[in-house]
């Protein structure tokens, strides 16, 4: 089984095209999942609507409690880290993780970052190995092949890795930089464009849009190792 790990990420609550200014990157996001679970109905999907409940932020009492010896840790920091560790755990157990994530003012919602630091943990994600001389970090998380899709929407357009205006875009290479960090590089991105414009350039991009998610389902599909099932029975011979 492939198991999946969908995280939505927007302020917006509702799905574009059928809640009232509903998001985009749900609806996107929302069509991978259905179209993924329609060709294998037995992986296992596990939510987490970051917007609606985001992770606690990183402050001091979590940083006491992350840089204490975890044989030497009071209780209150266990209960500290228990969010973080939960969320490294569905991390570790995932084999392809779908990430819904607009464009806030050039990078990734605060809720997404406030995943990525419960996720990229010394011990448990990373190794820190001050004997490896200038690249101390061990990833952890390489252990195995893990895929990320990442869906997300943008106001303007050109921010493609190879458009005019991709400098302008680091929510892609942040992800793609911290999952790289722990294990993870295999990341695959599709994006609507032209939202605040709201003219047939965005209709036209949302198309565009859904189309890539359906060939990459496709794609990604072929590249799953097909559901084992048991052989047909063969009738003995008379």
């Amino acid at each position: 089984m492939i198991h999946l790990l969908h995280l939505d990420s927007s302020a917006r609550p509702g799905r574009r095209g059928i809640d009232p200014h509903g998001s985009y990157t749900r609806a996107l996001s929302d069509r991978f999942v259905a179209r993924w679970r329609a060709a294998r109905p037995q992986d296992p999907v596990r939510y987490r609507d970051l917007g609606a409940s985001p992770p606690q932020l990183v402050d001091h009492d979590w940083i006491r409690a992350e840089f204490t010896r975890r044989e030497a840790r009071e209780p209150w920091m266990v209960d500290r880290l228990a969010e973080s560790d939960a969320l490294v755990d569905e991390l570790i157990g995932t084999d392809l993780l779908v990430i819904g994530a607009p464009l806030y003012n050039f990078g990734m919602p605060a809720p997404l970052k406030a995943w990525i630091d419960g996720i990229v943990r010394i011990g448990r994600t990373v190794e820190f190995d001050p004997g490896r001389g200038e690249d101390p970090y061990v990833p952890l998380l390489a252990d195995r092949p893990r895929r990320v899709v990442l869906l997300s929407s943008r106001g303007g357009h050109g921010m493609d890795e190879d458009g005019p205006l991709a400098h302008m875009n680091h929510l892609d290479p942040h992800l793609r930089t911290a999952l790289g960090f722990i294990g993870i590089h295999d990341l695959r991105c599709i994006a609507v464009e032209y939202e605040e414009f709201g003219d047939e350039r965005l209709l036209a991009s949302v198309a565009a849009a859904e189309a890539k998610v359906d060939a990459l389902v496709d794609a990604m599909l072929a590249e799953t190792a097909p559901v084992a099932t048991s052989a047909p029975e063969r009738a003995l011979p008379a």
